[in-house]
C-alpha cells in the first residue's frame, strides 16, 4: 500500500479549493509543456538554471 505525500498548506485557503483550482489548470499546463513553445522555454529555463549553478560553484 502506498502512502500519500503529506500536503503542506500554510495559507488560509482550504485544501479542497487549492485542489479544485489545480484540476482546472493542469490540462493547460500539460498542453503548454507538450507544445514546441513550452519545450523551448523549458530548455531555456534549464540552461539558465545550470548557468546559475555553475556561477554559484565558482563563487
Amino acid at each position: 500500500m502506498s502512502r500519500r505525500k503529506k500536503l503542506i498548506n500554510n495559507t488560509d485557503i482550504p485544501q479542497h479549493k487549492i485542489e479544485a483550482i489545480a484540476r482546472c489548470i493542469m490540462p493547460d499546463i500539460l498542453a503548454f509543456y507538450e507544445s514546441e513553445e513550452g519545450q523551448r522555454e523549458f530548455a531555456e529555463w534549464k540552461k539558465r538554471r545550470e548557468a546559475e549553478k555553475q556561477k554559484d560553484k565558482t563563487e
